[in-house]
């Protein structure tokens, strides 16, 4: 079976100074690259997570899918159809089988529009004609778990965890296959987070629906994920099953997030892992692997050479030199660079 969605070598660049500034301050490069060379593919009915810090890309990858940045090299296809070079017209049709659930739920509504209108919105976006929008706005609440009471709320009257709702309900609007969920639960306590990944986990079961999930919170991925990639500096520097790289990380910048996850049984603690340094600007760019500037476990050759991709199981690899086969391997840093 093809996949539903695949990105090969994608890169998007942004520039940061405009030609006359470039031509006066004689800039070289008046470019950053937000998302360097990063492949993918997400499956039906499969969901598929991207972890990092703010700034790593993965916000930016989710936007060019659905052509809100732009993509200038690489492929991206769904459903075999190539998105990128698209016309902004031309993306119409894939936002209709495409949905982006924003990182703000408040914000991306209208605060002068009711609930009803939100979620109908994209139905009259797309000249969709022949559905009573009354009755589709209450059977969006209804699926997503709000009483029609809510029809006539505004955003301001909504707790974050309804207005959480409320933008699914709006994602789901026009029936799509996949839905790029950016930090779907950011801003909620512990128990509505737990909620809306279940409504989420629900609406997948029921609808087939596929999910592309944008995080820094690694216990969202372990609830949700299938497959995971994390991302360091617009890179993938591992990519894996989700059972995989949280039992088995094999990259020190995983081995880092991970260790910064509080865990209350004693028994599956990991050992500290402090990373070292502040993370460097897509401005200047460490030479060799970038992650050298902030790896405990950098040596030599890391400061010189960009590592390729290693493997380290079946579907698992790692963009480092010396990735670690187990997670104990990681106490003994000379034994990282061990031949």
């Amino acid at each position: 079976m093809p996949d539903l969605l695949r990105a090969d070598e994608v890169r998007v660049r942004f520039r940061t100074s405009g030609l006359v500034q470039q031509l006066i301050k004689r800039i070289d490069d008046p470019f950053i690259d937000a998302v360097m060379k990063v492949s993918f593919s997400l499956n039906k009915g499969e969901t598929f997570g991207l972890v990092g810090e703010s700034g790593s890309g993965k916000t930016t990858l989710g936007r060019a899918i659905i052509g809100l940045v732009k993509a200038q090299e690489g492929s991206i296809t769904f459903g075999g159809k190539e998105l990128i070079g698209l016309k902004d017209s031309q993306y119409k049709d894939v936002r209709r089988e495409i949905a982006m659930m924003f990182q703000d739920p408040v914000a991306s509504l209208s605060p002068r529009k009711t609930v009803r209108y939100s979620i109908t919105e994209p139905l009259k976006i797309h000249g969709i004609s022949g559905k009573n929008l009354d009755e589709e706005a209450r059977r969006l609440l209804k699926l997503v778990g709000l009483h029609e009471g809510f029809l006539n709320a505004y955003p301001h009257q909504l707790s974050g965890g309804q207005a959480r709702r409320v933008g699914v309900a709006r994602a789901l609007a026009l029936e799509p296959k996949v839905i790029i969920a950016d930090e779907p639960t950011a801003g909620l306590d512990v128990s509505v987070q737990g909620e809306i990944l279940n409504l989420m986990n629900r609406l997948q079961r029921e609808l087939g629906l596929s999910y592309l999930i944008i995080t820094h919170n690694l216990p969202v991925v372990r609830h949700v994920s299938d497959r995971l990639a994390i991302m360091y500096l617009g890179r993938f520097v591992e990519v894996g099953t989700t059972e995989e790289i949280f039992e088995r990380p094999a990259h020190p910048y995983t081995l880092g997030l991970l260790a910064a996850v509080p865990e209350p049984d004693p028994d599956k603690r990991r050992d500290k892992l402090e990373l070292e340094g502040e993370i460097p600007s897509l401005m200047r760019r460490p030479s060799g692997c970038e992650f050298h500037t902030h790896c405990p476990f950098a040596q030599a050759k890391c400061l010189s050479e960009a590592p390729e991709h290693k493997g380290v199981a079946p579907g698992h690899w790692a963009s480092c030199h010396f990735p670690f086969p187990d997670p104990a391997d990681a106490k003994t840093v000379g034994g990282a660079g061990a031949d």
